[in-house]
């Protein structure tokens, strides 16, 4: 019996002891910065095919560390090849004929401005003759009126000569009409040049966009890693069929590396984003990471229907984000680890009101 009292006592002992040190690390705890336990999170990026093609050749293996722009992947680009060859036989041909086609408009410009000319020239031409002719016209009034005054060969060759140039401008209005007529065929089929040209001009650019969208199609036959990070997943193999949008490899970036902690209603005043932290990891007990707030909530993550006791609203958590900075890559996605703010983010907020 006195052997049991003895085990009871230093039971009662022993418990005691432990309940005191949890209280005294509790209430360290709750002295020290705010902080919390994260779990690290890389940047993760899918990189996906465009193309229905099959995987010719993979360049990297899983758990490859890649550098940016580094290459992934080469798929089968017959096809796209093939058409970027069409397209750009097309855009050769199309060029030769807009050239055609600026040939022809200039020459048309050059023919309507000659027509134009030669319209000038016969109406300039039958001004002439219209002056001539009624000078000569009048000439020969004036000398039938003189009677026998006036010889009369002299009146008949005055007649004739004012008839034979009421001849010669009668040809010429019809040569100026005419002359007007090509010269405005000549416009219009100028303006037809022009028109054709242009059409040819635009069936260029359309071709030249056929052309770098098929070269597009070809620059995707060759998959780069968009980020430097770490290959996670292989989706496919060499010889497997990558569909449009279907994903061929993973890659994380631990080099910007991120961890959500929570933080109690009662500390949110002591993070603003931001404001530095400090992120240790049990698989490097003696180094730390400087981190630095990115996000805090603004809805907590557990929310009573009502908020109405102090117990309640310890209960509310909020999670904040953190960015880590880690160049050398150390901390692995799923990596757990502890994370505390600067005390000076914690002083600040004591000193508040």
């Amino acid at each position: 019996m006195r052997r049991v009292v003895v085990l009871f006592i230093a039971l009662v002992v022993v418990l005691g002891t432990l309940l005191g040190l949890r209280l005294v690390r509790d209430r360290r705890a709750a002295e020290g910065p705010p902080g919390g336990s994260g779990v690290v999170e890389g940047t993760a990026v899918d990189v996906r095919s465009r193309l229905n093609a099959r995987v010719l050749a993979l360049h990297v293996k899983e758990g490859a560390r890649v550098e940016k722009g580094a290459l992934l992947a080469t798929l089968d680009c017959t096809e796209p090849e093939a058409l970027l060859a069409e397209a750009e036989a097309r855009l050769a041909m199309a060029r030769a004929q807009a050239h055609a086609a600026d040939a022809a408009a200039l020459a048309s410009l050059r023919a309507s401005e000659a027509a134009t000319a030669q319209a000038s020239g016969t109406q300039a031409q039958l001004e002439s003759l219209a002056a001539q002719q009624g000078l000569a016209s009048r000439q020969a009034a004036r000398m039938e009126q003189m009677g026998e005054a006036v010889a009369v060969a002299t009146r008949d060759q005055a007649r004739a000569q004012a008839d034979a140039l009421s001849q010669q401008l009668a040809a010429s209005q019809h040569t100026s009409t005419a002359a007007s007529r090509q010269a405005r065929a000549a416009a219009e089929q100028e303006r037809a040049s022009r028109e054709q040209a242009s059409a040819a001009t635009q069936a260029v650019q359309a071709t030249e966009a056929t052309v770098r969208r098929a070269r597009l199609s070809v620059a995707e036959c060759e998959l780069h890693a968009p980020l430097a990070g770490t290959v996670e997943t292989l989706v496919l193999e060499v010889g497997e069929l990558a569909m449009p949008g279907a994903v061929l490899a993973r890659l994380v970036d631990t080099r910007n590396s991120r961890a959500t902690f929570y933080l109690p209603n009662a500390e949110l005043a002591a993070v603003r984003p931001g404001e530095p932290a400090i992120v240790r990891a049990d698989a490097y007990p003696d180094r730390s990471f400087q981190a630095r707030v990115v996000t805090v909530a603004t809805v907590a993550e557990f929310t009573p229907r009502n908020v109405q006791t102090r117990s309640d609203r310890d209960r509310l958590v909020y999670p904040v984000e953190v960015r880590i900075e880690d160049p050398d890559g150390l901390l692995l996605p799923g990596m757990p680890v502890d994370i505390t703010l600067s005390p000076r983010a914690g002083a600040v907020a004591e000193r508040r009101p």
